[in-house]
């Protein structure tokens, strides 16, 4: 158990009742390696409470098109896992926001459990997303995050189980992970995932009761988020960013338009 409150506990604890929490992914070194830094601090600027940074993989297993094409131009850039904890220090150089990195357990165990757990807390990040390593699996590495001060972020999703709900509830540390639609990652249809919602969120409410809840996969705008995060604490939107930097890299001007998605995400159309 995180002995200490973390980052991610004083976001929540900071949380006006009315106020839904905006965690955001993007991919490390997509689109380039030299912007994901100035990305994640021109978010945080614009209303993100978390980030989420990927870390590239080949051989993705829940990721859809959008995100395995970021991961792919990522890896051909040169990213390394070393390069995305400089990246983490930099951020840490002005800012404090929680930092949980998501990934795969492939090039964790590559670049070794416990060196990887240590290097990722002495960078400054605050958790990891392991999809591939669920609760059953992941005691191989739950000592090393533990004794890193890492939390480790589970996910529920419409076909888990009530039962499985707690445990993951129990095992959790920073927030659950609320898998909107079954399947890999991508903007959809908006009632094709308020539907999937509907039909597991009152369970979600029922046997998550220890840690925040936070509902991602397929979230694409304001609407979306505030629609489907009105019974939780907040969201989480990855591709629908990934897809916004995709139309407009390298336009001139296309870091302004990424941050003005990301401030309509949270506040939605601000009139002038």
């Amino acid at each position: 158990m995180i002995a200490e409150k973390s980052r991610l506990n004083r976001v929540f604890e900071a949380k006006k009742s009315d106020e839904k929490i905006m965690s955001l992914f993007i991919t490390s070194g997509y689109p380039d390696l030299e912007s994901t830094v100035e990305l994640v601090l021109g978010m945080e600027k614009n209303g993100a409470d978390i980030i989420e940074l990927g870390m590239p993989f080949s051989d993705p297993l829940a990721d859809g098109p959008t995100i395995q094409y970021a991961n792919n131009i990522a890896i051909a850039n040169g990213i390394t896992m070393s390069k995305i904890f400089d990246m983490v220090k930099a951020i840490r150089k002005s800012s404090e926001i929680p930092i949980v990195l998501m990934g795969y357990i492939n090039p964790i165990y590559r670049y070794g459990v416990e060196k990887f757990c240590a290097d990722a807390e002495k960078a400054g990040v605050d958790g990891l997303i392991i999809p591939d390593a669920p609760l059953e699996e992941s005691s191989m590495i739950r000592e090393s995050v533990e004794k890193s001060h890492l939390s480790l972020i589970y996910l529920v999703a419409p076909n888990s189980t009530s039962k499985r709900m707690k445990l993951i509830d129990e095992r959790s540390e920073g927030f659950v992970y609320c898998v909107s639609v079954t399947g890999v990652t991508g903007a959809r249809d908006g009632d094709e995932i308020a539907d999937s919602v509907l039909r597991f969120i009152d369970r979600v409410n029922t046997n998550v009761t220890r840690n925040p809840r936070l509902v991602g996969f397929g979230i694409k705008n304001h609407t979306d988020a505030q629609r489907i995060s009105a019974e939780m604490d907040g969201f989480i939107v990855g591709s629908a960013l990934i897809e916004t930097i995709k139309e407009h890299y390298p336009k001139e001007g296309w870091k302004q338009k990424l941050y003005s998605f990301v401030k309509e995400l949270k506040f939605g159309v601000i009139s002038n």
